[in-house]
């Protein structure tokens, strides 16, 4: 008998558990040379906005103790370039793509999503909601690349991340993610909100907001100053916030951060997520999403577990 890999989110039903999370992943294509990109559970896109960004101006990566920083700023070619340049070729993939989608207002989430939706090889979405954002109206003045200063992000608000989640079930019916931030006092509530919106999951962690300085200099390294902080430093909070959410909300929870290899995935798994997204260990190893699957295969083998379902949300308190 085989192993049961599969996992279901939404109406996905997933042949593995092992996704490319976005940002970290290009547009796969750069990919395909190391890897069999069939093997994979899916591929989450970088993000996509309404309108194309150009981004932070460099430096904008830097690596850390057991870690990185990034302040890329989202750059993206926009809904419709990346409809007509990019969706050919990831549809062509054959595995389940999920859109990562970010507005700066209800008005701009509702605009990208209506203008994704209907493309062929869109399976679901992932809602940015951690990334600064403009609450409701405020932002159909703003014309800036840059969100403006002193704003709140979505992921901030329980109200307003369940009023983002209404708001895109009602435009689509496909598989919608909630992707929550981790600078919150109460990561579960947050989640919650997004499950009474209507997500079919939740992914977290995203990044931490964080810095580093040039000590000779004493500027900060970043031209944007402070980046979002991933890779192994931050996954015992991760790992963490997985755990205390899997046991507050009915949905899946995806867990990211900071997943190196097929342990930390297994981890993850046993804490309470039904999937996982391999991000900042595709810098360093651009086989990393099938090593993580590899691994799970070896270590179910080895422990004759025959589903996955034996070790989803299997830790024991």
């Amino acid at each position: 008998m085989g192993l049961e890999l599969s996992v279901k989110i939404g109406k996905l039903k997933l042949k593995n558990p092992v996704l490319a999370a976005s940002g970290t992943f290009g547009h796969a294509k750069e990919f395909e040379k190391f890897m069999d990109l069939k093997k994979l559970g899916g591929i989450v896109t970088k993000t996509i906005t309404v309108k194309p960004r150009l981004g932070n101006p460099p430096p904008r990566i830097v690596e850390t103790p057991s870690g990185m920083l990034n302040a890329i700023g989202l750059q993206n070619p926009g809904a419709d370039k990346f409809l007509e340049e990019k969706m050919p070729y990831l549809r062509k993939i054959g595995i389940p793509i999920i859109v990562s989608v970010m507005g700066y207002s209800l008005e701009e989430f509702s605009q990208v999503i209506q203008k994704i939706d209907a493309a062929p090889g869109v399976d679901g979405f992932e809602l940015n909601l951690s990334c600064p954002n403009v609450s409701y109206s405020q932002s159909a003045k703003k014309k800036a690349d840059a969100a403006p200063e002193g704003v709140r992000m979505f992921a901030h608000d329980a109200q307003m991340i369940e009023d983002v989640v209404s708001t895109a079930r009602k435009l689509t019916s496909k598989t919608l993610i909630a992707k929550l931030g981790p600078d919150v006092s109460d990561v579960p509530k947050m989640a919650l909100a997004a499950e009474r919106g209507g997500a079919d999951a939740v992914s977290l962690i995203n990044t931490f907001i964080a810095m580093a300085i040039d000590v000779k200099t004493r500027k900060p390294v970043l031209a944007n100053k402070t980046g979002g902080l991933s890779g192994p430093c931050i996954k015992p909070i991760a790992l963490r916030m997985v755990w205390e959410t899997a046991k507050k909300i009915q949905v899946p929870v995806i867990g990211i951060g900071g997943i190196m290899n097929s342990k930390d995935a297994l981890e993850f798994m046993i804490a309470g997520a039904t999937a996982v997204q391999i991000g900042t260990a595709n810098f360093m190893n651009p086989r990393a999403c099938q090593d993580v699957l590899e691994g799970i295969k070896e270590f179910m083998k080895r422990e004759k577990i025959i589903s996955l379902k034996e070790i989803i949300r299997s830790v024991k308190e």
